[in-house]
């Protein structure tokens, strides 16, 4: 059913929002709120931010400065932000049962299924052109983390919860398992929380995120250093990994669901109804040693769709190295190791290094408990004769 095109001076804009509430819920999403463009009230802390350094080498957040404060400066004419929410929690998410599986790989629980992005924006792609068949001359673009825009204040301030001390997006009935997405829009349609209220935090004296961080990356309440954050150097950094802070990764191989997997309003979580969510290819429980045989091209192939595909096959295998490095003495571990050394980056050849240095100190006190010292002796004089190095 076609509905009839209204001019936007004569637009009913509180039924307009009825009937864009009701197509959200009708593309999937979880949530949907409207919000004015002011966050002129996140500007110092932004810039506070990036003065630190806690961007990393993500340039591209000094490079836009307070542009991702100001969304009219991003997509002139704006005027409303359409912010929405959408369940990502797989059903059976295995949790303890991988981080503790120290030879399993934990990918961060949004990158099991296929990419968000491109369904998101699809959906919210599909959102404007229903606001657009409904009333002319309307001017409308989606953005799902592809835009420097301050998508968590818009998304507190459209009402969908509060920005928690880990500097996720919270929500009493749903946690934190949730992506956000935005469609910027020139009409001015009513807000759905006033611009003035300021949404409740409901965080507390509660610091369990903070304490839970295996690197210390939140180093205060709602500041997060990138540059100690698991997901950032996973992720974003193509860089070496900072020697300190290898051994915490465990078998963190991208990303890091620590501070939501404490927080205690998690609890609430709404399990995702979206089929592309669930886990492909057995990612939530698959072994190190499986990842690390795969070569170029089945990374490329088998991760057709996945968020994880952008990192690049020598990111991967550097995170990897570094997770099997962490995992319990396997002579296996050091076999594939070493085979993955005679074809490979300088990169991630150095990573490898640190790993077999891990798996023979390992070993070494594995026969120091064990008496054997004659096979460990062995190992060391290999180890030597290869120039690998023994510490980290």
């Amino acid at each position: 059913m076609t509905n009839t095109v209204i001019n936007t001076s004569a637009i009913n804009y509180p039924d307009l929002v009825e009937k864009i509430k009701g197509w959200g819920e009708e593309l999937g999403f979880s949530q949907l709120g409207i919000t004015d463009i002011d966050l002129s009230a996140h500007e110092q802390a932004l810039e506070n931010w990036l003065a630190k350094g806690y961007h990393g080498n993500m340039d591209y957040m000094a490079r836009h400065g307070l542009m991702r404060a100001r969304p009219a400066e991003l997509e002139p004419g704006t005027v409303r932000v359409i912010s929405v929410r959408l369940d990502y929690l797989p059903t059976d998410a295995k949790f303890a049962q991988i981080l503790t599986a120290k030879e399993h790989a934990y990918i961060s629980r949004y990158a099991l299924g296929r990419d968000y992005h491109k369904l998101m924006r699809k959906r919210l792609q599909q959102l404007g052109k229903k606001i657009t068949t409904y009333c002319e001359n309307v001017n409308f673009r989606p953005f799902v983390d592809s835009a420097p825009i301050l998508e968590r204040p818009l998304a507190e301030k459209a009402g969908l919860g509060w920005v928690g001390k880990h500097s996720l997006l919270l929500n009493k009935e749903a946690g934190s398992w949730f992506f956000l997405g935005e469609l910027l829009i020139d009409i001015p349609l009513p807000l759905t929380s006033q611009a003035d209220e300021k949404p409740i935090n409901h965080c507390g004296s509660c610091v369990a995120c903070i304490k839970i961080c295996p690197t210390k990356a939140i180093v205060e309440p709602y500041v997060v250093d990138a540059r100690r954050c698991i997901s950032y150097f996973t992720i974003e950094s193509p860089d070496p990994i900072p020697l300190e802070l290898r051994p915490l990764m465990g078998n963190r191989i991208y990303g890091c669901d620590d501070c939501q997997l404490i927080c205690p309003w998690n609890k609430y979580a709404k399990l995702s109804l979206e089929r592309d969510f669930q886990p492909r290819l057995k990612l939530d429980q698959i072994t190190l040693l499986a990842l690390f045989s795969w070569h170029e091209q089945d990374f490329l192939e088998k991760l057709q769709g996945s968020p994880i595909r952008r990192i690049g096959f020598q990111s991967w295998q550097r995170n990897i190295a570094v997770a099997l490095g962490n995992a319990p003495y396997d002579e296996t571990i050091i076999q594939a190791l070493e085979e993955k050394l005679k074809d490979t980056t300088d990169l991630v050849a150095e990573h490898i290094h640190w790993a077999l240095a891990q798996q023979t100190a390992r070993e070494t006190d594995n026969a120091v408990k064990n008496g054997a010292n004659s096979r460990l002796n062995a190992r060391l004089i290999r180890s030597i004769e290869k120039g690998l190095p023994r510490d980290a």
